[in-house]
């Protein structure tokens, strides 16, 4: 099932995990961006009726607050309490990470470093037959922790259960809207759908390439590649365990990274038959059994040592440590999304109840990007303030630096405020 590579040169080419688009998908992208700047609400409404044969109601995509409800309370009692209990958790957790500001004096200078939140934020949501309403929860709560006023969402066919979670997260308006036209439309704005400062959420490639090239006409959260999961299991790991985890990762879709690192060749053996027996029943078997077949891998190391330095290289976006010291190894982690210690600790926790954010780096991005958080949704401005003193104090430093850049004019822009 999954193919068994020996040793960390053999596993090196399982670090080659591009975000680049095809070629033809980034040009058709960018004159779909191209036509709904120019003619927005228009092009907007073509291209939706073309890719999703919706058309918009009384002039607009945006769902009425009846039609939300509506809809929401259509959501099985199972899944809203499941949803309740995740929004608790949270948003207990998120409501710890708000940035302080920074007021010091400085020999008579005051530097302040005040936080605010954004002003408005768009949340793209996959829709039509995908229902993913634990990726609303991920990205609305921390933006209203952040304290943002408005958060838009957009979604090509509003599923009640991510209605459901835009409700209980704060959501405060939605727009059935989806592709790369709905990016276009958050980044630029139209007669209906209002200018976001950002845009979070994942997407198919034609989302990831749009998101990709708006950036800098507004910020996002990241360019998402395929979800991975790098699974580190010594002699103790149960391999049932293993193998569903695995398994948990690869039914994503095709193109899903699970990797197994292991210094035992018998745990190696043991997750193999284990992959093969539960697969056999899974809805999604085909898609899973693609991944693993494709990206999929056993590395086999002769030490836990060589797997943490090849996990840290690797830089996955989930990170398990089935481990006998999981905690005593989780130290020396040092490149991931997100850390699972110890057996019990599944990734499926973490992409629904455990509380931290799913929203994780992907492709090696972990090496220096975070998950999303609060952080993501506030920006921070600097403040200067001189006393009459600490500019003449400072004047002369300030012309000498500005001397040896070249640049006179700073020099005497220094210097003119100089106590005689």
């Amino acid at each position: 099932m999954l193919k068994q590579l020996r040793g960390l040169a053999q596993a090196a080419g399982l670090l080659d995990r591009s975000t680049r688009m095809a070629g033809s998908i980034d040009e058709q992208v960018a004159a779909i961006l191209a036509d709904v700047r120019a003619r927005r609400d228009a092009a907007v409404t073509e291209y939706t009726r073309r890719f999703d044969n919706r058309e918009p109601t009384d002039g607009s995509y945006e769902l009425s607050r009846a039609r939300w409800a509506e809809l929401a309370s259509k959501v099985d009692a199972k899944v809203h309490a499941a949803l309740e209990l995740a929004v608790h958790r949270i948003l207990a957790f998120h409501s710890k990470q708000i940035d302080p500001e920074v007021d010091i004096a400085l020999d008579g200078v005051r530097l302040e470093l005040r936080v605010r939140p954004l002003a408005r934020v768009g949340l793209y949501v996959p829709g039509g037959t995908a229902r993913y309403p634990s990726s609303v929860l991920m990205t609305a709560i921390p933006a209203k922790v952040a304290g943002v006023p408005e958060v838009i969402m957009v979604t090509p066919g509003a599923s009640p259960e991510a209605l459901l979670a835009a409700k209980l997260s704060g959501v405060d308006r939605v727009f059935e809207l989806g592709g790369a036209q709905a990016v276009a439309a958050l980044a630029y704005g139209t007669e209906t759908v209002p200018r976001v400062d950002k845009i979070v959420g994942p997407g198919n490639a034609w989302v990831a390439s749009a998101k990709r090239q708006v950036y800098g006409e507004v910020d996002i959260d990241s360019i998402a590649g395929p979800s991975e999961v790098l699974i580190i299991a010594d002699d103790t790991a149960n391999p049932a365990w293993v193998a569903a985890d695995l398994i948990a990762q690869a039914e994503h879709d095709r193109e899903a990274r699970a990797v197994l690192v292991t210094t035992s060749e018998q745990l190696a053996t043991a997750v193999n038959a284990e992959l093969i027996r539960q697969l056999a029943d899974l809805p999604r078997k085909e898609i899973a059994e693609a991944s693993l077949r494709d990206h999929g891998a056993t590395v086999i190391v002769d030490s836990v040592d060589s797997a943490i330095a090849f996990a840290n290289t690797f830089a996955p976006e989930h990170l398990e440590l089935q481990l006998a010291d999981a905690r005593g190894a989780a130290s020396r982690c040092t490149t991931s999304g997100a850390i699972f210690v110890g057996a019990y600790s599944s990734e499926a926790a973490g992409d629904y109840l455990a509380g931290a954010n799913h929203v994780l780096p992907t492709g090696g991005a972990a090496r220096y990007a975070s998950p999303l958080g609060v952080h993501d949704f506030r920006k921070r401005t600097s403040i200067i303030e001189y006393s009459a003193d600490a500019a003449s104090a400072h004047a002369d430093a300030i012309a000498a630096l500005a001397a040896c850049e070249g640049l006179d004019g700073h020099g005497r822009s220094a210097l003119i405020r100089r106590k005689p």
